[in-house]
């Protein structure tokens, strides 16, 4: 597994279906950027009650997806097309699971919980079905804790350092909270990880009740 990009960028405006909101989604690839427990130096969340904050302060997307993309949308796409502060080839969400702990430079970063894609997305791209797709095919991307800040370098190793032990994969995450909604069985599962991002156990822990 392997940095393939690291993207930073600050609040601007982005004009969908004649609406304009504020947003982050687009950014720039720079050489390297420290990472620090809430963010990478340069990037910026304009919606700081749904992104950023310590258990979302990196975005991640499979650059192993970019040929799906590519195809379904009809473009050309570089880094960075899904908003994502990094880029990495070699993983996906079916292999990677929510309490794995990874290298990253000189950083150590740690599976939180799948992304939940959201309209400015679907604006970014042009596409008003964009979150549909993502979740029929599960190529939602993750996110991470920083553990130890550092510097993190474009082409840098991505690293397994642990693997939790539950093996509870971003996948199977995915489809507890789209698909299997109220299986009890499969919401214990999900919330047995303890490093499950607090966001999610709320949500999940709901659905119990």
């Amino acid at each position: 597994m392997q940095i393939v990009s690291i993207n930073v960028g600050a609040p601007q405006a982005q004009l969908y279906r004649g609406i304009a909101v504020l947003t982050a989604g687009h950014k720039t690839p720079v050489a390297s950027a420290l990472l620090r427990f809430t963010n990478f130096d340069g990037d910026r969340q304009a919606d700081l009650r749904n992104h950023g904050g310590p258990d979302k302060a990196v975005c991640v997307y499979s650059f192993d997806h970019y040929p799906f993309w590519e195809a379904t949308l009809g473009e050309t796409l570089e880094p960075g097309a899904f908003s994502e502060n990094l880029t990495i080839a070699g993983l996906r969400e079916s292999e990677v699971c929510l309490g794995d702990t990874f290298r990253a430079g000189e950083a150590l970063v740690q599976m939180s919980q799948p992304r939940q894609p959201c309209s400015k997305l679907a604006g970014k791209r042009g596409s008003k079905g964009l979150p549909g797709i993502i979740h029929e095919t599960g190529f939602s991307g993750f996110y991470l804790r920083v553990l130890k800040e550092g510097v993190v370098k474009a082409g840098d190793p991505f690293e397994l350092a642990a693997r939790h032990p539950l093996g509870v994969t971003i996948e199977f995450a995915n489809q507890v909270m789209y698909r299997q909604r109220t299986d009890a069985e499969s919401l214990q599962q999900v919330l047995a990880v303890a490093e499950l991002s607090a966001a999610w156990r709320g949500t999940l822990s709901g659905r119990v009740e």
